[in-house]
């Protein structure tokens, strides 16, 4: 339990309180006094006297001012307080006369109700009527996933899982399977397969039980017109009304929709054949065998910086006698084209979120429409934060922005999200099966606002005209001066990497946001003790930043 009591105190307790009974066993009523006695935590109970007259019971006019005073909760009432005693308060008689023993009082101090995060933000609190691009959305990379990248399974937990945890944009790998029925692995591996028809059935079960907000359904499509018909077929069948089929007012938009407009909508995310007018247009007619196919050059960038992160080994030329003419330029590597081929009965269905390849952010700022979003690998995008912060500001102010892993991550790691959340990315896509500290910031990101799986960006990440870089913030931003107070540490576990089974207390303190405010610090370590120390620090941080401990 990391009480931090030795040997010889717990023994003394043990017998004081067998030698009232005059037996050398103890009950059930013993054991829990026992427990209290050696778990006893002076600051909670110097917080509970200082608000308890007697030092025996809380009123409901004493819980209120702790909640005012302590708390901060302005906004509590006494019904507020009335209804955490009867939530806490394990003593019936105690609980009639709407009072709080110190028990109820540790019970709630214990408690999420006692949890610093603000009770109005467990909620949806904020503006849901901004275009979609003003939002970070919670993303899920390759989600059918549960394991590795190479030969782990295929299921489809991975996306009752993502949806129950408000996740907004969920990955799903199509390729052509047996049967005429479309398969969902990760394509070239061995991981196992599951059909797309069960991934669909998944979704439709499960899609606004944490949010009423919009899915975005992200399609890696690598099937046949024929199956890509199909496939079709099931997101009208199985999804019905929930499934976005057209614009909402039927005209070709000039701004994104807002996530409340599309409120218990499924968007796809996918290829799409022309424009969204020619999908207007098309409204109504049969498309069945209709197929479409066009060229897209290969972005072979993902490649190449993985392999300026190897060094070359240099080796020996060989000596020519012949001069050779120096080239004024280097030669020009003719780019890869791939063909695609498209049945237009899925292009169709691709409305809001038509995937684009992304060229440049001169060429996107020129020739992109709001309707269309860019998927644009973890490498490239972070090159592209170090060389162009600004640029890449003002492009996600205005389109979506899908950020994913690099395909080395095989063991299905995770990069850092804040380096793309620094630049309005909305879509920074991880593996959700994989625990760490990146999965943690997400997770930690992403329960504000009721949890619905969009977040308002900031301000300065909306405008069109910004002037905000990550790299450069002092002057841009009015910093908060955060000041945090380490009150207790409650029955703390021994570290794994602890020589003895007794936990020696560290607390590290890390904010998380633009790189200027990147900072860690952590307390001195408490040798051999669970229990309570009080420690100080002061940190700066923006908005955006996370704080984890």
């Amino acid at each position: 339990m990391q009480l931090g009591f030795d040997y010889i105190h717990v023994k003394y307790v043990f017998k004081k309180t067998t030698e009232q009974r005059k037996i050398r066993t103890i009950n059930i009523e013993d054991f829990i006094a026992i427990y209290r006695t050696l778990a006893h935590r002076n600051e909670i109970q110097e917080l509970f006297f200082s608000y308890s007259p007697n030092h025996k019971i809380l009123t409901e006019v004493n819980l209120l001012e702790f909640l005012k005073k302590e708390q901060f909760e302005t906004e509590a009432t006494e019904a507020t307080a009335s209804e955490l005693i009867m939530k806490y308060e394990p003593i019936e008689e105690v609980k009639k006369l709407n009072q709080m023993t110190f028990e109820g009082f540790l019970r709630y101090m214990c408690s999420i109700d006692c949890a610093i995060f603000k009770h109005e933000h467990r909620t949806v609190y904020q503006d849901m009527s901004y275009p979609l691009c003003d939002y970070f959305i919670s993303s899920s990379h390759n989600t059918y996933l549960i394991s590795d990248q190479l030969i782990g399974p295929s299921h489809l937990w991975g996306y009752s899982s993502a949806l129950l945890k408000g996740c907004r944009c969920l990955e799903i790998d199509c390729w052509d399977g047996p049967q005429n029925e479309p398969i969902v692995y990760h394509g070239h591996t061995l991981t196992s397969k599951i059909t797309f028809a069960s991934v669909i059935q998944v979704v439709e079960k499960y899609a606004f039980v944490a949010s009423d907000y919009p899915i975005v359904l992200s399609l890696e499509n690598h099937c046949s017109p024929k199956q890509q018909e199909v496939m079709a077929d099931y997101l009208e069948k199985i999804l019905g009304d929930k499934l976005l089929t057209t614009t909402i007012d039927e005209t070709v938009p000039t701004e994104l929709p807002s996530p409340e407009a599309l409120k218990f909508k499924i968007l796809i995310k996918n290829k799409k054949v022309g424009t969204l007018q020619d999908t207007i247009l098309r409204r109504g007619l049969d498309t069945h065998g209709e197929v479409v196919e066009f060229e897209e050059e290969v972005d072979q960038s993902e490649d190449e910086e993985a392999a300026e992160s190897k060094p070359t080994p240099k080796t020996p030329q060989p000596k020519r006698k012949t001069v050779e003419k120096k080239s004024s330029s280097p030669p020009r590597k003719k780019p890869k084209v791939k063909k695609i081929k498209l049945a237009l009965e899925l292009s169709d269905l691709v409305i809001y979120t038509k995937s684009e390849k992304f060229v440049s952010f001169e060429n996107q700022r020129a020739n992109q429409h709001c309707y269309e979003n860019n998927s644009i690998g973890e490498l490239k995008a972070r090159k592209l934060v170090k060389q162009s912060a600004n640029e890449f500001v003002l492009h996600t102010a205005r389109f979506i922005a899908r950020i994913y892993p690099k395909g080395t991550r095989t063991n299905s790691s995770n990069y850092n999200p804040q380096e793309f959340w620094n630049v309005g990315c909305q879509m920074v896509a991880l593996n959700f099966q994989t625990p760490g500290q990146q999965m943690d910031l997400q997770n930690a990101k992403f329960v504000d606002n009721g949890g619905c799986g969009y977040l308002l960006k900031p301000e300065f990440l909306r405008d069109h005209y910004s002037k905000f870089n990550p790299h450069s913030v002092i002057g841009n931003q009015n910093p908060t001066t955060l000041s945090i107070k380490l009150i207790s540490g409650y029955q703390l576990p021994p570290s794994n990497l602890s020589r003895s089974n007794k936990a020696d207390p560290i607390v590290q303190i890390e904010i998380h946001g633009v790189p200027e405010d990147q900072v860690k610090q952590q307390t001195c370590v408490v040798r051999n003790n669970g229990k309570a120390k009080c420690y100080f620090l002061k940190a700066i941080t923006p908005s955006g930043s996370r704080i984890t401990l």
